[in-house]
């Protein structure tokens, strides 16, 4: 019987929490802005870990390439006090990766609500005329 809850989705929740608190703490690069980890993916092995994240302050979008150079130059940084938070015998490989399902939602929620809206503007024009009969 599998288990529920397995051993590489508890290290994931615990390099998300791990790895959220070390960027804000302690990398000092000012391309690394407003960074959310949405999801941290490992390897069966634990040889690699996926770490998807979202930037919050991206207006002119540049701030996403920017942001993945910066995380993966500290890469290293990162894993090596990851070993030293994480009773772990080996810390996985670390790969950063853009997280485009909060923008993609963001996006769609902005067109529902248009479609919304420009539906509620064509029931209004429309009423004048079921009135007149």
């Amino acid at each position: 019987m599998a288990k529920e809850y397995s051993r590489t989705q508890r290290i994931g929740d615990q390099m998300q929490r791990e790895l959220a608190e070390l960027i804000r703490r302690e990398v000092k690069d000012p391309r690394v802005g407003l960074v959310t980890i949405t999801a941290v993916d490992v390897s069966r092995d634990v040889g690699h870990a996926k770490v998807f994240i979202t930037v919050m302050d991206d207006e002119d979008g540049t701030a996403v390439p920017e942001t993945l150079k910066a995380l993966k130059s500290a890469a290293s940084f990162l894993r090596l006090h990851l070993g030293r938070s994480m009773q772990l015998r080996s810390v996985p490989q670390l790969h950063f990766h853009y997280d485009e399902s909060v923008s993609r939602g963001v996006h769609l929620s902005a067109l529902i609500e248009r479609a919304v809206s420009e539906d509620r503007q064509h029931q209004a024009d429309d009423e004048p005329d079921t009135n007149k009969e």
